[in-house]
């Protein structure tokens, strides 16, 4: 069930099921809260999901000026304080999974474990051919129909605005985001890092941020791209259900991760 709250003067969308512990969703760019389809279900079953639409996306209108990544995630930060009102678990994709990364940073009292999938920490990590999809994206193209037609089914703005997001996007993409490596390693919470093997954001890149959070997973999930979540979801559920639900393996033989560290980051 859907419906809206004031964020900082922004009317925000979001969607809300099941019961328990908080756990919040961020979309990737371009898309609404539809490509939870597979998750928000499965997730309901234990957790009270929230799932928030950004600025510009889906149900939510867009505002006036650029898009930016500080931006979207000081309007994470207000739903969390405005609506979940505790504490939550985080699962972000693509942007979303970026979006993740700055609130850990940002507001860790506000995060219990967070998952990161397909997300960039600086503009290097895109693969080469997505930088160029990136620069020459064209709103009206074929291959941009599926986002096209979410748009159009859900924006208050209606389909003639589709244009402008899709450039207030590009002119994000192009700058951000730019996490510093420092950043990422002053994150004191739970993480799981997942992409897909053959993502639009380079896995030595995925790799990078991994090794610089202290303490954090790793989950590569073969045979998928980007959109890993839509094309292996049971894989994709089961694995984020794991790691949310359970506490860290204590390994018989780890190299980057002591016992001490585990047990920090489980208290």
């Amino acid at each position: 069930m859907g419906t809206y709250v004031d964020i900082g003067g922004i009317k925000i969308w979001f969607d809300e099921e099941g019961s328990g512990d908080p756990l919040v969703l961020l979309h990737g760019g371009l898309v609404t809260n539809a490509t939870w389809g597979a998750q928000l279900p499965a997730f309901a079953e234990r957790y009270h999901v929230f799932a928030p639409e950004r600025r510009g996306h889906g149900h939510t209108p867009d505002v006036d000026g650029p898009f930016s990544f500080e931006d979207m995630a000081t309007d994470a930060i207000g739903f969390l304080e405005t609506v979940v009102g505790a504490p939550a678990h985080l699962v972000g994709w693509s942007d979303g999974g970026t979006l993740a990364l700055l609130v850990a940073i940002r507001r860790p009292d506000l995060v219990r474990k967070f998952v990161s999938m397909g997300a960039l920490y600086n503009t290097q990590g895109n693969a080469p051919e997505a930088e160029g999809m990136i620069e020459h994206m064209d709103p009206d193209a074929p291959d941009m129909a599926m986002f096209k037609e979410m748009y159009e089914a859900s924006s208050p703005d209606g389909g003639d605005h589709w244009p402008v997001v899709v450039r207030k996007l590009v002119e994000m993409w192009l700058r951000e985001p730019d996490i510093s490596i420092d950043e990422l390693g002053r994150i004191a919470v739970p993480a799981l890092i997942m992409s897909g093997d053959d993502d639009m954001v380079r896995l030595d890149h995925t790799v990078q941020i991994y090794h610089a959070i202290p303490g954090a997973e790793l989950a590569v999930v073969p045979g998928t791209s980007h959109a890993v979540l839509m094309e292996k979801p049971e894989l994709v559920n089961t694995i984020i259900l794991d790691f949310l639900t359970k506490e860290p393996t204590p390994t018989m033989m780890p190299m980057r991760r002591t016992a001490q560290a585990g047990t920090e980051l489980a208290g």
